[in-house]
Order: structure tokens, then sequence, then C-alpha cells
């Protein structure tokens, strides 16, 4: 167990955290990659504001929707709106890049390294930047991907085809009836393969990820491994932050580097190996002096 006295450590003088930054990784026997939702938000997918408004300005006047997150929750009275909303959802989250080359100056920051990619982001934003998807592990699924609504068998689907379709038909913020996704199992509506009920299905690709991930910490326990965590914030901190903090704990040559634009932070045991730098992300990937081809 760690202390509830959680320490900002080294934040102060920024460039010579950048410096300890860029020694740690270019020692690191491997780097192990956690990252939240604040890595895209850093890379310009934000799900409020301007960009929210340019792509739902209709659900938010109709709705008074105020952000992306929320939109995904709302009670819509069919589905022919709610596949409006989630088509839209999917598609500008999903199959449009990031406005900025964030998670391409985070693979050249680690490609020369033995690495693995953990994440709670179901954006797939690290496979199109070019991350060996053999090294990914999405935990709490993919926007790419459908499910039955009743998970009556564990099987998901891809949905970018049908996706395009209900933007190209979308019409008075509804697709049409025949557009609307059912299982080809049961029948019942499909939805979105994400972590946010008891019915989530974890598929063969899952699995094999999972088993993947436990066998990369396996083969590097008690090397220098740097466990870097990347805009994690606190809503689901069993599935990266703790696990991370407990590593760090049981290996003396491992290190935890947190960058977080607010919550940048470390328990006071395993303060002597960690770096916390609260500043935003895609600056950090800048001035370690890594430059993105794309």
């Amino acid at each position: 167990m760690f202390s509830k006295i959680w320490t900002k450590k080294s934040t102060a003088d920024y460039s010579e955290s950048i410096g300890r930054l860029k020694k740690a990784v270019k020692e690191a026997d491997a780097v192990v990659v956690g990252a939240g939702a604040g890595l895209s938000a850093s890379a310009g997918l934000t799900y409020s504001g301007e960009r929210f408004e340019k792509y739902f300005g209709d659900f938010m006047e109709k709705y008074r929707i105020r952000d992306m997150y929320s939109g995904g929750f709302y009670p819509y009275p069919s589905l022919e709106e709610y596949w409006a909303w989630w088509s839209r959802h999917i598609y500008y989250n999903r199959y449009v890049d990031p406005p900025k080359q964030t998670y391409q100056k985070l693979l050249e920051t680690v490609k020369d390294k033995d690495y693995f990619v953990l994440t709670t982001n179901v954006d797939h934003c690290f496979q199109k930047a070019g991350f060996d998807k053999k090294r990914l592990f999405y935990t709490q699924g993919d926007y790419g991907l459908w499910q039955c609504s009743k998970a009556c068998h564990q099987k998901t689907y891809d949905n970018e085809e049908a996706v395009r379709k209900m933007l190209e038909e979308e019409k008075d913020m509804r697709v049409p009836s025949a557009l609307v996704p059912r299982c080809p199992v049961c029948g019942k509506p499909m939805t979105m393969n994400l972590r946010c009920d008891d019915i989530f299905v974890q598929d063969e690709g899952w699995y094999a990820a999972r088993n993947r991930y436990a066998d990369f910490l396996r083969r590097h326990e008690g090397m220098k491994v740097i466990y870097l965590e990347l805009g994690v914030g606190a809503n689901t901190p069993v599935i990266i932050k703790y696990p991370f903090w407990k590593m760090t704990a049981q290996n003396p040559e491992a290190k935890y580097i947190c960058i977080n634009a607010q919550e940048a932070y470390a328990p006071r045991e395993i303060l002597d190996s960690a770096l916390c730098i609260e500043y935003d992300i895609d600056k950090v990937l800048n001035d370690i002096g890594v430059k993105s081809e794309c």
C-alpha cells in the first residue's frame, strides 16, 4: 500500500526535468507507456469547446449537450438519433487524424527501445501513428468496433464502412432506419465496444493483447524499465497508475515518469525513482528534441 501523501517532484526546474527525461530514455532497457485521455487531448482530440461545437453544434442546441463525453450517455429518443450521434463521434475521434503529431513524436521517442503500450484510450491513435499493433493493449475497447448490445456472443465487428455510410445519409440528426446496426446472431441492436458496463466484450484480440503485455512485463523484471505515464487521470487509476507505482517500488532499477498538464505526482514511497513533469505532453515531446517526419 502507498501513503495518501502524493508529491510533485522536480516540476520547478523544467529544463532540468527535460534533461533527466532524455537521459532516462537513453539508458533504459525497456519503456512501458501508460497512456490516458490527456495524451489525446494534448494531440488536439479535445471533447469540448470549439471542436465540439464545430462537429456537434446541432446536438448542443437541441439537447443542451455540452461535450462529447456526456453526449455519449444521452438517452436519445430513437436508435436513428443515437446512431446519428455515434457515427459522428466515431468518425471524428477514430477515423480522422488528430490535429497535432503528438503520437508520431512519441513513437520517435521509443521506437529504438523495447517498448509496450498500455492505454485506456479508445481512439486508435497509436496504431494510426505507426506503433506496432503487437505492442499495444487497448484495455477499454475501440471506437472502431461494435458488439452486440446484449453480449450474446464474444465477438466484435469493424464499423468503418457502416459509419461512413451513416454520415453520408444522415439527415436532420437521424440516420435511415435501414442503417441501424443489429447483431447478426440475435438481431438485437449493436452498441459500442467500450468498457462502460458489465456487457463489455473481450474478444480473442483483447485476450491476445493482454497476454502479450503480461509476457513483456515478465521478461523485463529487474531490468532498467521506464514506466512512462502520459495524461492519466484519476478515473481508472487501477489500470495504469497504481500498477506503475507498484512495479516501480518492486524494482530498484525502474523509473516512474509522469507527464501530465495538471496531475503529475507520485507517492513518497517511490519519490527517489520518480520524475513528474507538469507540462503539456506535446510540448515535452518537442522539447526533448524529437521531431516528427510526418
